[in-house]
């Protein structure tokens, strides 16, 4: 699949976290084409297939969208069992963020109509947009990401159907029917090679026009026995808790977390203990914008700090929860020149935050293409490329993002009866 912009497009405004002082670097240029001999094609015809397939097997996810066009064998590899598990053990861990288009979700019960989201794009390390084709049913918003696959779930009122997907590949799987009715509720996702588990919590429809965080559902699958056919209830939700009107949950260290508004505070689920619990943030009186996202080995907690009454600067930033699963420790804080420029692309109007790997993304709110990315390896910020959703005309309500492992196969979306689904074209 082709980058749809040019790789050599710097990131601008890089700076280290640890001064003050601001430094632009410019990515190294291209690596000329190579001047020596030329491998004579009739060798590649002679390589054994096995010798083949491994070379082929070290290739990102996103090259096979090409390459299954050279021929019918390279195209039938995709559905080749073998070939995939070898695709699993040799391909190359690239945490990247993939982008959708977004548009306003429903505020009330009722109809909702929406366009279908064909497409989606791919952020890789390196900086290069890639753009993913999608073919997932209309009426269906992304909700939550983990190891290659990304869970849809219904904009209509009611009981909500869920689907996985496996954007690479192409296939899906929905999940039963969950007996509780709800507008728009948080989800969870945590996937693995041989388990599947998923949360919906929040946003309980009890009545036709009212909504209240009351319960939550969860649905676990393993590889040691046949899927159910049902979502168990957990303990009910913490008292007087707002949940996130985005529906993000992260998981991290064997527990969900998500945030919880007026107050602020961060909701933690234990799927083991099936315990809820409130975490005050620091600064919740002065805090903008908070999120929680996994990144670095570390959940961290982004937010706007405004304390202006109190002659402390405003800033962003990031604190990480220590050990004891109550305490926050601040780790980084968005250097002054590079807030300075955040501020006047923001305008007010707010930021999401998505981690990957060690880098976290901040996504300007209303319309807006603007992404800071944060490197926790290299203490650096800087901007990403402009996103080519604008060039096409579809921002609309902006971009909503999620941290994303391409893979090829998906093991957990085989682990449900209820049949997977390809959406590829043939």
């Amino acid at each position: 699949m082709d980058s749809l912009t040019n790789p050599t497009i710097p990131f601008s405004t890089t700076t280290a976290s640890s001064t003050n002082k601001r430094k632009t670097t410019t990515p190294p240029p291209l690596p000329a084409a190579s001047s020596g001999p030329i491998m004579d094609t009739r060798i590649w015809s002679r390589i054994p297939h096995r010798l083949l397939d491994r070379i082929l097997a070290f290739l990102p996810p996103w090259a096979f969208h090409r390459f299954r066009c050279v021929c019918k064998r390279f195209y039938s590899l995709l559905f080749s069992d073998s070939f995939l598990r070898l695709h699993l053990l040799l391909s190359p861990c690239l945490p990247c963020f993939l982008f959708f288009p977004t548009t306003t979700r429903p505020t009330t019960p009722g109809p909702y109509n929406q366009r279908p989201i064909t497409h989606a794009y791919l952020l890789d390390p390196s900086g290069t947009w890639r753009r993913v084709p999608l073919r997932v049913p209309m009426g269906l918003t992304p909700s939550a990401a983990s190891n290659g696959i990304i869970s849809w779930a219904s904009d209509s009122a009611g009981p909500k159907l869920v689907l996985l997907h496996n954007p690479m590949s192409g296939l899906s799987a929905h999940l039963p029917l969950p007996q509780t009715h709800r507008l728009c509720p948080s989800v969870g996702l945590v996937a693995s090679d041989s388990s599947l588990h998923v949360i919906i919590a929040g946003d309980d429809l009890i009545s036709p026009f009212a909504v209240k965080n009351l319960t939550a559902e969860t649905f676990s699958v393993t590889g040691y026995g046949p899927p159910p056919s049902w979502w168990a209830p957990t303990s009910p939700l913490p008292r007087l808790c707002s949940l996130d009107v985005a529906g993000r949950m992260v998981f991290h260290c064997g527990r969900y977390y998500c945030m919880s508004f007026s107050p602020y505070s961060v909701i933690s689920y234990d799927p083991c203990l099936d315990a809820w619990i409130k975490i005050d943030p620091p600064m919740r009186r002065f805090l903008r914008s908070p999120c929680v996202v996994s990144c670095n080995g570390r959940l961290v907690l982004v937010a706007a700090v405004e304390k202006s009454k109190l002659n402390v600067p405003m800033s962003v930033r990031l604190w990480g929860l220590q050990s004891c699963g109550r305490n926050w420790v601040e780790l980084e804080r968005m250097p002054q020149v590079v807030h300075d420029d955040f501020v006047v692309a923001e305008g007010g109007r707010g930021f999401d935050c998505v981690g990957s790997g060690d880098r976290l993304a901040m996504v300007v709110r209303g319309g807006s293409m603007e992404i800071m990315v944060f490197d926790f390896e290299r203490k650096e910020w800087r901007w990403a490329p402009p996103c080519p959703l604008k060039e096409e005309g579809m921002m609309g309500g902006g971009l909503s993002g999620f941290g994303y492992e391409p893979r090829l196969a998906t093991p957990a979306i085989g682990l449900l009866d209820s049949g997977s689904v390809s959406f590829q074209e043939v």
